[in-house]
């Protein structure tokens, strides 16, 4: 076996936590190496191309590009090409593609923040896979900047996860060793001498990040004997081509219009015909005749392929092991609008087949959530990573056109040895001293344990917790409640424990309407006393929609479209109108949080509403009966 080198590539990819500035940093090597043409007009963080993503300010997508470089740190043009990958946890299914691509990775740590738990969930990605690595400490420049506090934090969080993999393989010495960039992505300047904190690094470009790269991050090496195989990481689709599969060859050469052999999950292999080929160079897909070990290309003309499988030579075919991504732990239910204001919506797709077209369209391309069958034909349970990817679909259905019904986001339990297991997650509070009391209350209703607290002695206060993931569903609103919106909470999936009892959620009950109708600003001013609501004056309603939040525990019916009896006397108070408190404009993942059990939540194109599962009251307040009496039974 004769291992060759590709000199003129590196494959890297750049992870980091949410908004520590992974898109940036991508933008300003991008525009460094002038990879746009000077004419082209080039848009704030590009790699974040989906609306929900540059709405957000967080990348969902792993994407790709390619960089064509020619500095001084290589002697000749090399082409790197970046795969920028979610910081989210959710989506960690990306994580793992795109580190499956890579030779090396670019850790991202802001300078203030330091490692949050999505850092520590792509780092440990990153050493199970044994890739090199290269520290960025971005945001130098920042007021709050604690530049060696954070690379010494950085530093103890490789140690504590060489440590927990206990993987004898693992250089310890290595680890203390990487190389460390200091930079400011948005500024475009690197530098590998350590600034003074709120400082930008000397330079003027990113030239000390290029070199970081061309010296520590190995080129692609190759069997050169060895046939044709190729491993499919990523989806994509094209209006003329069709279906596009994004891989990395790792040993022989891929020509267009090439006889190849498909080999399926399920063992299958099948002859296919790979009718264009497509390079990568800045943002951009272009045409290729030919590509070698190492490169990561797009492919057209297979239609049903799927991430993990691989293209291996016709007469020598040889698999590839299939991607392995963690267990869902969140699932939620996803139906037809069974509402009474379904259909209303000009052009929706109402219809139970076109909603499961759609689940099954985005199982092709997102290897973390299963779609499993329920007991009715028109709704299927999703399971995802978390909250927010299973939301992030739904806000993509509704965009498309949809009209949905969502149950309450549940966990996902399973039983090991007759005990029932539910997923635990590892939570990081980082919140002002004030709110410490309140925090660890808020924390101990939902079944917190308090393992570790920070203070740095800057008025903050870090605590890390183990939490039921139950307990984290609806947490984020009162968490921001509690904290005046100046707290931050990060989650991490900590594996599968045993079940810890009940957890009360939400101390607050529904204002529910109980007739259809338009709301009026005399009922809701009548009735603002008893809560807050959700929706304005003459927004229209039906029976069994939640319209507030109640200040008491139970649940009310209120009568919201009741009318001021009007008489030819001159009311004193006809300007009252102006008095009515401002209602609360939820989003998605506020409704989904703010549901109970017997509530769900209806997605349309143009509105967001909460409603109860069963919106008859007789037949509602008839199971709430037999749920108290089996509580007292059991009792």
């Amino acid at each position: 076996m004769t291992l060759a080198v590709r000199k003129d590539l590196r494959n890297i990819a750049i992870v980091a936590h949410v908004d520590h500035g992974k898109t940036t940093l991508v933008d300003a090597m991008l525009k460094q190496t002038n990879t746009f043409s000077s004419h082209g007009e080039v848009d704030e963080r590009v790699m974040d191309s989906g609306d929900l993503e540059k709405e957000r300010g967080i990348t969902i997508l792993a994407k790709n590009t390619a960089i064509e470089y020619s500095g001084p740190s290589s002697e000749h043009a090399v082409t790197i090409n970046v795969i920028d990958t979610p910081g989210h946890a959710d989506f960690g299914g990306e994580v793992e593609r795109g580190l499956s691509m890579v030779d090396g990775v670019v850790l991202l740590v802001d300078a203030s923040e330091g490692p949050l738990p999505q850092t520590r969930f792509v780092l440990r990605k990153t050493l199970e896979a044994k890739l090199p690595l290269i520290l960025v400490i971005n945001k130098t420049d920042r007021a709050d900047a604690r530049i060696g506090e954070v690379v010494n934090e950085s530093h103890d969080l490789l140690l504590g996860l060489a440590g927990d993999m206990d993987q004898a393989d693992i250089d310890i010495d290595a680890l203390l060793e990487i190389p460390i960039i200091y930079a400011s992505g948005r500024s475009g300047i690197a530098s590998a001498k350590e600034p003074a904190n709120g400082s930008l690094p000397e330079g003027e470009d990113l030239e000390p990040l290029f070199d970081a790269i061309m010296n520590n991050i190995p080129a692609p090496t190759y069997d050169d004997e060895k046939p044709l195989q190729a491993h499919v990481t990523n989806l994509d689709a094209s209006p003329f081509l069709g279906r596009l599969a994004l891989l990395r060859i790792k040993s022989g050469e891929l020509k267009k219009g090439q006889q190849v052999a498909w080999m399926k999950r399920d063992g299958e292999i099948k002859q296919a015909k790979i009718s264009e080929l497509l390079k990568t160079k800045g943002l951009e897909r272009n045409p290729a005749d030919v590509a070698f070990a190492g490169d990561i290309v797009a492919v057209a003309g297979i239609e049903e392929i799927m991430i993990g499988e691989t293209l291996a030579d016709l007469e020598n075919p040889e698999a590839l092991p299939i991607i392995r991504v963690d267990e869902p732990a969140i699932s939620m239910t996803i139906g037809i609008n069974t509402s009474p204001m379904a259909g209303r919506v000009k052009g929706a797709k109402v219809t139970a087949r076109l909603v499961k077209d759609r689940l099954d369209k985005e199982l092709i391309g997102n290897v973390s959530i299963q779609v499993l069958p329920t007991e009715r034909p028109d709704a299927w349970e999703v399971r995802g990573r978390g909250e927010l990817a299973l939301a992030i679909l739904v806000e993509t259905m509704r965009r498309e056109g949809y009209e949905l019904t969502v149950g309450k986001p549940q966990v996902v339990t399973k039983k090991e040895d007759g005990q029932l297991l539910e997923p635990f997650e590892e939570l990081t509070i980082d919140v002002p001293e004030e709110f410490l009391g309140a925090i660890t209350q808020l924390m101990a209703s939902r079944k917190g344990k308090l393992n570790q607290m920070t203070n740095n002695g800057s008025g903050w206060v870090r605590m890390e917790f183990n939490v039921p993931a139950r307990g984290l569903i609806g947490f984020r609103t009162e968490f921001l409640t509690t904290t005046k919106g100046s707290g931050i909470a990060n989650a991490l999936s900590a594996g599968f424990h045993p079940w810890a009892g009940e957890i009360q959620t939400r101390p607050s009950g529904s204002l529910i309407a109980d007739r259809s109708g338009v709301a009026t600003p005399f009922a809701l001013m009548a009735l603002q006393d008893r809560g807050s609501f959700f929706i304005p004056p003459t927004t229209e309603v039906y029976a069994g929609m939640v319209i507030g939040e109640n200040s008491r525990p139970d649940d009310m019916e209120v009568n919201i479209t009741k009318e001021k009896k009007l008489t030819n006397m001159r009311s004193s108070t006809a300007d009252e109108f102006q008095s009515l408190t401002p209602h609360r404009n939820l989003s998605l993942e506020e409704c989904l949080e703010f549901a109970r059990e017997d509530e769900c939540v209806e997605v349309t194109p143009e509105a967001i509403r909460i409603r109860k599962v069963e919106l008859d009251p007789s037949l509602r307040a008839r199971a709430l009966s037999a749920k108290k009496r089996a509580n007292q039974d059991s009792a």
